[in-house]
């Protein structure tokens, strides 16, 4: 990877201070013939230059439409609103054509499953040379395959490969190769959606490497989407814990780890399996409906610290002990419940009590 330093000013690399991106109440649903699914229901962060964001959370609770909805990737029929802030201009006001030709060259994305990605009938080289004309097309042909093979180079891949077909790689290649056209336009900002889905662990490990290597060397801000909270304690500088189309807490890594201060964030890393693990823990219940979600805080249903003000009014954001921000009544001023709200729900109340 030492290869890569001498790129570390290329074009495309920021150097600003402040965010590269900050999500201001980002919504996404999409339309059904029950009602409107609210996938993500008002998240708001802020990413630095060179920072790496975890996201985390179970399936299905809004973490990939966030990833696509924030560049522009939401299939037909989804909606979105909210603030969106690239260098000071809202990506979601643009229009269509002003969004795709910021898709790629200054933002990313790395999908997961790269063999549903890239196209079986095309070269390896046709992938990096659609990818590169698509955003530059004055470049003459010995530029293009210069660039196809340096971001080869930068993932440790011979350039003897350069025109083989997807089938011919690895599973870990195969990852590799999506890492290096997603990033072969040198974007500021890169989503990367499950990287290390379905590799081995040293695969895994090989991988998490080269994307800490490559946002550090080229200033890349990094939203990594995973289930994985190992991959989150090694490879990132911020956690934003995401449940039922919110994010309940954020903030640095050590901090939110160590001491957890919403009742998911705490269940989630119970559940994590570890060398030190002697038992298997679990989080009772499922997500819930999001066509449909219960009022007040959507985790109350399986809560084991729910109180009735719970039930019945959605929690105040505030400012979690060490930095960061955590939505929970327990963490939020007191003078904001009302009146015996502070009872806890009674375990028949929460709905879960007989589920394994």
């Amino acid at each position: 990877m030492d290869a890569q330093r001498d790129l570390v000013d290329a074009p495309g690399t920021t150097t600003s201070e402040g965010p590269v991106i900050s999500a201001r109440d980002v919504r996404v649903w999409y339309g059904t013939t029950r009602g409107a699914i609210r996938a993500v229901d008002g998240v708001s962060f802020d990413l630095a230059p060179g920072e790496t964001l975890g996201l985390v959370g179970e399936s299905g609770c809004g973490k990939s439409t966030l990833g696509r909805g924030l560049i522009g990737l939401l299939p037909d029929g989804a909606k979105r609103d909210g603030e969106v802030v690239y260098h000071g201009r809202d990506v979601l006001a643009m229009s269509p054509k002003e969004a795709y030709r910021l898709r790629g060259s200054d933002l990313g994305m790395i999908f997961q499953e790269p063999l549903t990605r890239l196209n079986p009938l095309m070269r390896i080289s046709e992938h990096f040379e659609e990818t590169i004309r698509q955003h530059e097309p004055r470049l003459g042909k010995e530029e293009v395959r210069r660039r196809g093979l340096e971001a080869l180079r930068h993932m440790g891949i011979p350039p003897t490969r350069y025109r083989s077909y997807p089938h011919e790689f690895s599973g870990g290649m195969r990852q590799r190769l999506m890492i290096a056209l997603a990033l072969v336009l040198r974007p500021a900002f890169v989503v990367a959606d499950e990287p290390t889905t379905a590799l081995d662990v040293l695969v895994e490990a090989q991988i998490v490497q080269i994307l800490n290597d490559l946002r550090k060397n080229f200033n890349t801000a990094l939203l990594l989407i995973t289930h994985n909270v190992g991959i989150v304690a090694e490879a990132c500088d911020r956690v934003a814990v995401m449940y039922a189309g919110r994010i309940v807490e954020q903030g640095r890594v050590e901090d939110v780890f160590k001491n957890p201060q919403h009742p998911y964030t705490r269940e989630l890393l119970r559940s994590t399996i570890s060398l030190d693990t002697t038992g298997l823990d679990f989080i009772p219940g499922s997500p819930p409906d999001l066509v449909d979600p219960p009022d007040g805080c959507r985790f109350h249903p399986r809560c084991p610290d729910a109180m009735q003000v719970c039930a019945t009014r959605n929690p105040i954001e505030v400012e979690r002990v060490g930095g960061g921000r955590v939505e929970c009544w327990l963490r939020g001023p007191e003078a904001a419940i009302p009146e015996g709200g502070t009872a806890p729900l009674k375990q028949e109340e929460l709905g879960v009590a007989d589920e394994a």
